[in-house]
């Protein structure tokens, strides 16, 4: 029912010293703050406001026209107070010192507005960086997959975080934690990787950068999303409880506890029938519950209306408002629709309980406190605004860093690769001068920009055509193709250019964008895994020449190679590695750097078929019982160097440090230590990735036949030494077991020190030892890992 108590201006200042009190904890501020509200003041804190999103066209998402038609104009939105702000810098192209004078002239409007001077908590995309005119844009999370390197994307998040906050944004709708597991999704290109170890681990480390810059981390999308049936936008999820537990929830998990984000967003999927924004099970008794996550559930843009337009499980906005609420959904985005004016008659009516508005409020009001929002001195500028950039001399350094990591050498026979001086070289294919080939979905000269292009792109972003011929001066490009189409006629030159040429570099892949309008991208699902357009027709031509090729993929996912994935001579993979991803490129065609990234996702060989990632159990991969062949060209973990590695002395030792002898004993409830020795055995420096994997051959339920539980970034020099040591909690080795609690299960394992999920140098055995031992979500999530360097004589030359 609606709250009885008297709301005036004289109650509000008699309780003002309590809710104002800074010395006071933000739960008790918010409680002495929730009673003196109007219903109608309570629900402006629950909703956002997009202004500008009224746009109507191609550049505009389907069904965002119909959703913002009734926003209320400023004036009357914000006269009760205004919960978000919706991407004040991520709508148009606005300079950043404009925008920033812009954004606290409305944040002064809004508190003016309101009884309580309370402002918006505002929120922008940041998944590559700021999305914002003229800020850096990093790498496309692929390639932080690729790159294996949790440190480096935690700085990178730092400084998107600085940014945003000193432009007055408080929240970053990002790190995607969704596993691929069907890469002819979309938004595969959003996904760090295949594995959840993987994700969660990079992602964790995402977050901890964003909430050290002060700014609230939005996990997305939870749950479920990324297992649509066909790789499908908003399908469907055919998903057991299993996959959910053991393959989706994890990175979530992750974050939340080792890098502590403050706000979560629902998915969009359904699983089993129930859409995740008004799945109570998983928003409320898994998520907080369970987990104990007290911040701020905000809806995925329009989630809220579509239970109703697009679920078919509300037959109006009330309904959709109500049925949210109660899941957990505490602030509907983008802009005020079903959480306004359908949900206050829900209230009044008493089909809605004002309590479960106050409990939302409750965890709104809490972060706004947490933020300042609610002290004096919230809104001043920054003394330097004048000089505010967003596109730096630090911003470019851990892009670039970022991107020459992320790149991935798959193949390199005959030393093909670097390019030598002297060698003619020709430059074929689509994206071979394509800047926006650099860039994902989600960033901003793709995403707004492309719809100002009077504007300008903001930043420079060089292709790879620009960044090679700086670097090798016997270049010439022919394109041959477009990125989509069925137009040939560019074939014949391409072939001739390669057939003059001593090397040919072949450069295919994607261009991104939104809802049909790319390859890649949200919305830009694939029907198999062939490369787009007549791009393989140009690649299958090329290598008909006889030249040496280097194909290298420009991609927001892996794709069927087909013959390419053998007659190649060297292959290079990129996942949109950014707006310097050019340079990277150049800089390891030409070999100024190592090659040193990892693939997050398998390369599969054949287009056709139902895509499958590594984590698969016996029956998933190649058998006697099927003719397909599912094994991938590639697969995950794989990645090769300039340099050559050699793994030796790896061995287990116990809690105590004493070196075991096979199989081990490893308590259900303790820890192992396993470590390998890495040398660079060649002549120039290099950086292997150690990779670790749980083998476990016979297990209450089918398990994948190798799952990641730790890998390490190891820089070696020429004829160095570095050993690896992994410490491994027995609870990395839990499953969701029969009876659907996590387990671990006592039993005979290995753990696989490995180049890739397929590469293995050595194998441990182990014997979990111990009753049967069920685990939660305070587990043990991670392997501890120690990198030392090695002094002393390489074991050829010790007695």
């Amino acid at each position: 029912m609606t709250s009885q108590l008297p709301v005036d201006d004289r109650l509000a200042s008699t309780h003002a010293d309590r809710w104002r009190d800074p010395k006071l904890r933000p739960d008790e501020r918010a409680d002495a703050l929730i009673p003196l509200m109007s219903l109608e003041e309570k629900l402006a804190q629950l909703v956002g406001l997009w202004v500008g999103a009224d746009a109507s066209g191609e550049g505009v998402a389907p069904h965002q026209t119909d959703m913002v038609e009734h926003t209320p104009p400023w004036s009357e939105a914000i006269r009760h107070g205004l919960g978000q702000l919706t991407r004040p810098f991520g709508t148009a192209p606005v300079d950043p010192v404009l925008g920033a004078r812009s954004l606290a002239a409305s944040q002064a409007q809004i508190v003016a507005a309101n009884r309580f001077g309370i402002p918006a908590q505002v929120h922008e995309e940041c998944l590559t960086g700021f999305a914002a005119w003229r800020a850096t844009v990093y790498p496309t999370p692929l390639s932080w997959g690729a790159a294996f390197d949790p440190e480096l994307v935690e700085e990178m998040a730092g400084l998107i975080g600085r940014s945003m906050r000193a432009a007055g944004v408080h929240q970053g709708l990002a790190p995607v934690l969704d596993v691929t597991r069907d890469y002819r999704w979309g938004r595969t290109e959003e996904t760090i990787a295949e594995d959840p170890y993987l994700v969660g681990t990079i992602g964790a480390a995402y977050v901890r950068g964003l909430e050290r810059a002060g700014v609230v981390a939005t996990l997305k999308h939870f749950a479920g999303y990324s297992a649509s049936r066909g790789g499908r936008n908003l399908a469907p999820t055919a998903m057991g409880r299993r996959e959910l537990a053991d393959v989706i929830l994890p990175p979530f998990e992750m974050a939340l506890r080792l890098g502590g984000a403050r706000s979560v967003m629902n998915s969009y999927a359904e699983i089993d029938g129930v859409p995740a924004a008004a799945d109570e099970d998983l928003l409320t008794r898994t998520l907080r519950e369970q987990w104990g996550f007290d911040g701020v559930l905000v809806a995925d843009y329009f989630a809220v209306r579509f239970l109703q337009t697009l679920h078919g499980v509300a037959a109006d906005a009330a309904a959709a408002a109500r049925l949210a609420l109660r899941a957990g959904i505490d602030v509907e985005l983008p802009t005020v629709d079903a959480y306004g004016a359908p949900l206050a008659a829900a209230v009044r009516s008493g089909e809605v309980s004002e309590g479960l508005v106050d409990r939302a409020l409750r965890r709104v009001l809490i972060q706004k406190i947490e933020l300042g929002l609610l002290d004096e001195g919230w809104q001043e500028l920054p003394a330097d605004v004048e000089a505010l950039r967003f596109d730096d001399e630090a911003n470019q350094a851990v892009a670039l860093r970022l991107a020459r990591q992320s790149v991935v050498l798959l193949r390199n026979r005959d030393g093909l690769l670097p390019l030598a001086d002297h060698q003619r070289v020709a430059l074929v294919g689509p994206v071979a001068d394509d800047a926006m080939a650099m860039l994902g979905c989600y960033t901003f000269p793709l995403h707004v920009g492309v719809h100002h292009p009077e504007h300008g792109i903001g930043v420079e972003i060089p292709s790879l055509r620009e960044a090679l011929a700086r670097r090798h001066p016997q270049l010439t490009h022919v394109p041959g193709t477009d990125i989509t189409g069925d137009d040939t006629s560019g074939i014949a030159a391409a072939v001739q250019a390669a057939a003059d040429a001593d090397v040919c570099v072949l450069a295919v892949g994607d261009r991104a964008g939104m809802f049909g309008r790319g390859t890649s991208g949200e919305g830009c699902d694939a029907v198999d895994l062939e490369l787009p357009g007549v791009q393989a027709e140009l690649v299958r031509a090329v290598l008909a020449t006889g030249t040496p090729v280097v194909l290298v993929v420009l991609s927001g996912r892996p794709y069927a190679l087909g013959d390419a994935a053998d007659s190649a001579s060297a292959i290079v993979q990129a996942f949109f590695p950014g707006q310097l991803g050019g340079q990277a490129l150049a800089e390891i065609l030409t070999g100024a750097v190592d090659p040193s990234g990892r693939l997050p996702v398998s390369v599969p060989r054949h287009a056709g078929g139902l895509p499958g990632t590594y984590l698969t159990p016996i029956l998933g991969r190649r058998s006697k019982v099927s003719s397909v062949d599912p094994t991938p060209a590639f697969p995950f973990g794989h990645g090769l160097s300039y340099t050559t590695f050699e793994w030796d002395d790896a061995e287990v030792s116990d809690a105590s440090g004493d070196v075991t002898a096979a199989p081990a004993t490893w308590p259900v409830d303790g820890e192992v230590t396993v470590g390998v020795t890495v040398r660079n055995t060649g002549a120039r420096a290099g950086t292997e990735v150690v990779q670790l994997y749980l083998h476990d051959p016979v297990a209450q339920t089918t398990r994948p036949v190798v799952r990641l539980i730790g890998y390490a970034r190891v820089p070696v020099a020429p004829g160095g030494a570095a050993r690896v040591s992994f410490t491994v909690p027995a609870d990395v080795t839990s499953f969701t077991g029969l009876h659907g609690r996590r387990v671990v299960e006592p039993g005979e394992v290995q753990l696989r020190l490995s180049r890739s999920s397929a590469d293995v140098v050595a194998s441990l055995a182990l014997r979990l030892e111990g009753d049967e031992r069920e685990v939660g979500h305070h587990r043990e999530l991670l392997s501890r890992v120690r990198v030392e360097p090695v002094t002393g004589p390489a074991p050829e030359d010790r007695p």
